[in-house]
């Protein structure tokens, strides 16, 4: 019997494990399915990590090490190479590996923080050919930092989420040519500093309102893509069409998070974030079990994943030294121009001084005003001068603020100012 199970080695399960220890669990279990923890960040060798948490610069690998050395300090077990193939609400959690067989493990607490997957060419259905020579660009990464392989080198990117941008400069300065990077939406999916850096700095066009779409083959390998501009409707606009000769197509059209296992033990679902419904503390509706990072929503920064992940792991320490918490829950819903929030629900008697929240809007806003409120109340105001659906946005709702809310759920909705 463990204190607390934690699937999923990257980012988010490390920190949460480490936290749960400095806790007062000593019982705890990581169970990763790669051959080595830090997840996703072994790949991204780029800096711009840690600027919050460590307030200096560092690599993927070089953040991931950080908690992986504060780990070694701990009595943390660890199974690598291992799949979790099941968890329930009784807390049980089947495992499979070469090296064990089958297990089904017991636990006081479960930490779900699995991650998310990109969105591939079947999800979007782009028109064309099916040759080779089309990635996402996480699996380009892959190839390129972990394993050794040139992808391509004439090269066209559909969409800006920032592991696109980001792999447009990594690309060229592998030798590449990029050609182009093609957004569907009016606005960049990334953030503006890799807007900057990774497309501007190296002259790298991006088009704005366009999408693929044909692609083309010779010899079965990638050839030449068309782009359209499009209306507002999306729709390709006739004579708008931009040829380019390439190789190779990577795509960056959004992340999903990896919630089999989650809904497979029938916890609630956001169908917002495509996450589970979490309350302030992190916890889902099944008692005891918690997630965080990027399999709760998509994070922008590690940091926001590491310090949400710190919370989970905190919490599940305190389920399993104090029992469950009680209390009536706020619900949170997203009102004019904002996608979700995450938490969903807030325990307000659980609420030190404040309860973070975390939200994406709609569009791209200028000046303008995070509004909070309970029915037609206005409870809280926050000014911003910029916002991008691209750039996850926070606020903090003080315990007074939540205790003011009479109507059992608060509204957060964003305008101009």
């Amino acid at each position: 019997m463990y204190d607390l199970i934690v699937v999923g080695g990257g980012p988010a399960g490390l920190a949460a494990a480490n936290s749960a220890w400095q806790k007062g669990l000593k019982n705890i279990l990581i169970v990763e399915r790669d051959k080595e923890l830090g997840g996703i960040l072994n790949q991204c060798i780029h800096n711009g990590f840690g600027l919050h948490r460590f307030k200096e610069e560092l690599t993927g690998p070089e953040y991931a090490a950080r908690f992986i050395e504060m780990l070694k300090d701990t009595g943390v077990s660890v199974l690598l190479d291992t799949m979790v193939l099941e968890i329930n609400d009784r807390h049980e959690v089947h495992v499979i590996s070469a090296q064990n067989g089958y297990q089904v493990l017991q636990a006081k607490s479960i930490v779900l923080s699995m991650g998310c997957r990109e969105r591939t060419r079947g999800a979007i259905g782009i028109p064309g050919e099916r040759p080779a020579g089309v990635f996402t660009a996480g699996s380009a990464q892959r190839y390129l930092n972990l394993e050794g392989y040139m992808v391509g080198k004439r090269v066209v990117i559909l969409g800006s989420g920032d592991i696109g941008l980001i792999m447009a400069r990594r690309m060229t300065l592998e030798g590449a040519q990029v050609l182009a990077c093609v957004e569907l939406m009016p606005y960049s999916g990334g953030l503006m500093r890799n807007i900057v850096q990774c497309l501007q700095d190296w002259n790298i066009p991006l088009y704005l309102s366009h999408t693929i779409t044909d692609i083309r083959a010779e010899n079965g390998r990638v050839s030449h893509v068309t782009v359209h501009k499009l209306d507002e409707n999306r729709q390709p606009i006739p004579g708008t069409n931009l040829e380019f000769d390439c190789d190779t197509v990577l795509l960056s059209v959004g992340l999903i998070p990896e919630n089999e296992l989650t809904r497979a033990a029938g916890i609630e679902m956001d169908p917002r974030t495509n996450g589970a419904v979490v309350y302030e503390n992190m916890e889902t509706s099944v008692p005891g079990i918690f997630a965080c990072g990027n399999v709760v929503h998509v994070h922008d920064l590690v940091d926001y994943v590491s310090a949400e992940s710190e919370r989970a792991g905190a919490a599940a320490a305190e389920f399993v030294l104090k029992g469950q918490r009680e209390g009536k829950a706020l619900e949170l819903k997203n009102g004019a121009d904002v996608s979700y929030t995450v938490p969903q629900k807030i325990r307000a008697d659980d609420v030190g001084k404040a309860a973070d929240v975390f939200f994406r809007v709609r569009r791209v806003f200028k000046n303008s005003v995070i509004e909070v409120h309970d029915g037609e109340k206005l409870l809280a105001s926050f000014k911003r001068e910029h916002m991008a659906p691209g750039e996850m946005e926070h606020i903090l709702l003080p315990r007074k603020i939540l205790d003011s809310a009479q109507g059992g759920q608060i509204t957060i909705s964003a305008r101009e100012a």
